[in-house]
C-alpha cells in the first residue's frame, strides 16, 4: 500500500533540548526523597493528562513549598526555552509536503513541551500528543489516533522516530510502517533495526528526490 502520510516523533527526531533540566523528574526525585517510593506509572500519569508542574505534583500527593516549586518552574521554563529544532528538520518537512505526503507528529510527552514545538514548526496535519490522546507510545490508542487525524490507514502512515518500542515496533504491530532514526550521539542499540543517521533517509526511504 502506498505511503499517503508521515508521522514523526518530537524530541529527539525534529527538535532538541539544549539545556537539559529534567524537572518532572526532579519532582519525583524530591517526592522519593520525602519518602513516597516512585511508581512504575508515574511518567505514564505526567504525559496521558493535561498537567502542568504544579497540577503533577497536586494529582501525585508531592509535599513542596511554593519556594520548591517555583525553582522547579524556572527549571522548566529554562528548559523550554532552550529548545531547537534540528538543522535537517524544516527541509525535510517541505521536501515531504511538496510530494503531496501528509505530515504529522505522535509524541509521549509532557503538556508544557507542546507549546515551543508548535512555535517551531509549520502547521501540520495531525497531531497526536500523549496529554491530549489520554494514551502514551506504544499504546495501540495513541497510534489510531494519529491515523484518524491523517485519514488514513495504518498501512499508509510511516512513523519516523529514536526509540524503538514507541517508534518502530509499537507502529509495526498496529500496521503502520516506521524507520528509526538515530541521529550521531545517540545511545547504539536495536542494531537489527537499520537506523537511519537524519531526517534524510526519510527521503531516500520513500525514494524523493
Amino acid at each position: 500500500m502506498t505511503i499517503r502520510a508521515v508521522v514523526f516523533d518530537v524530541y529527539g527526531t525534529l527538535v532538541r533540548i539544549g539545556e537539559r533540566r529534567a524537572p518532572f523528574r526532579a519532582l519525583l526525585a524530591r517526592m522519593e526523597a520525602a519518602g513516597r517510593a516512585r511508581q512504575a506509572g508515574d511518567a505514564a500519569t505526567i504525559m496521558s493528562r493535561r498537567l502542568d508542574l504544579a497540577d503533577a505534583a497536586a494529582l501525585l500527593g508531592a509535599d513542596l513549598s511554593a519556594s520548591e516549586l517555583a525553582a522547579l518552574e524556572g527549571e522548566l521554563q529554562a528548559e523550554l526555552a532552550s529548545v531547537r529544532l534540528f538543522p535537517d528538520t524544516l527541509g525535510v518537512l517541505q521536501a515531504l509536503a511538496g510530494r503531496g505526503l501528509k505530515l504529522g507528529l505522535c509524541s509521549n510527552l509532557a503538556a508544557p513541551y507542546a507549546a515551543p514545538v508548535l512555535a517551531l514548526l509549520p502547521p501540520l496535519d495531525a497531531y497526536a500528543w500523549s496529554f491530549e490522546v489520554g494514551a502514551i507510545k506504544p499504546e495501540p490508542a495513541i497510534y489510531a489516533h494519529v491515523c484518524r487525524e491523517l485519514g488514513c490507514e495504518p498501512a499508509q502512515v510511516l512513523m519516523v522516530g529514536d526509540t524503538p518500542e514507541a517508534d518502530l515496533h509499537g507502529p509495526r504491530r498496529f500496521g503502520m510502517r516506521s524507520l528509526l532514526l538515530r541521529r550521531e550521539g545517540a545511545r547504539l542499540g536495536d542494531e537489527a533495526a537499520d537506523p537511519i543517521s537524519d531526517l534524510g533517509g526519510v527521503l531516500e526511504a520513500l525514494d524523493v528526490p
